[in-house]
């Protein structure tokens, strides 16, 4: 038995709406915007993986097209992430279940960088955090960044996430090797 209520094990397939964004299910019509972001190699620097291909985008988008299930360990809730009233995808907001027991989710985002600079990603960040608190039931909440990664830093600190470690050469991408920052947020800590 998982700490998670059946209330909570649900497929999200319903949109987000923000003031500015919709976050909804990817569609197949999404995979070229997609790619054009996640085929970006300054993209994929701070994923330590390469960039995706056209392929991947759409096999991804194909996996997680009916939402998923807010179940078990390794669940994943993939949103695209589009400005109201205009056509597009600008990016994406991810949320993990890594533990059912402990309610414990990791988020995830990924912009493409010609939107970069607008405050979508903390505005779409903090909309997924309200849904994984709320709907969800998350106890905690926590996003691992490369340590260069320093717009995704202040994303986390805009939502008032806590630094809880710095992880010294802790993966290696390529031949560099990254540090890694862990944030986190509790679920009595988040404001809506």
């Amino acid at each position: 038995m998982t700490a998670v209520s059946k209330s909570t094990a649900q497929h999200v397939a319903e949109p987000v709406v923000t003031d500015r964004l919709v976050l909804r299910l990817f569609t197949p019509a999404d995979a070229d915007d997609r790619y054009a972001y996640q085929c970006l190699p300054e993209v994929a620097r701070y994923l330590y993986r390469p960039p995706l291909t056209r392929d991947g985008c759409s096999e991804s988008i194909a996996a997680r097209a009916q939402g998923t299930g807010w179940r078990a360990d390794g669940d994943t809730l993939l949103l695209a992430v589009c400005r109201k009233e205009q056509p597009g995808v600008v990016g994406e907001v991810v949320l993990t279940l890594t533990s059912a027991h402990a309610r414990q989710a990791e988020i995830g985002w990924v912009f493409n960088p010609r939107h970069a600079g607008r405050g979508y990603a903390t505005e779409a960040a903090g909309a997924l955090l309200s849904v994984a608190f709320g709907r969800l039931n998350a106890h905690r909440v926590f996003a691992r960044l490369d340590a260069l990664n320093t717009a995704s830093v202040r994303v986390c600190e805009r939502l008032g996430m806590r630094r809880e470690a710095h992880l010294v050469e802790s993966d290696l991408d390529g031949d560099r090797w990254g540090s890694e920052y862990v944030y986190a947020v509790l679920a009595r800590e988040w404001e809506n």
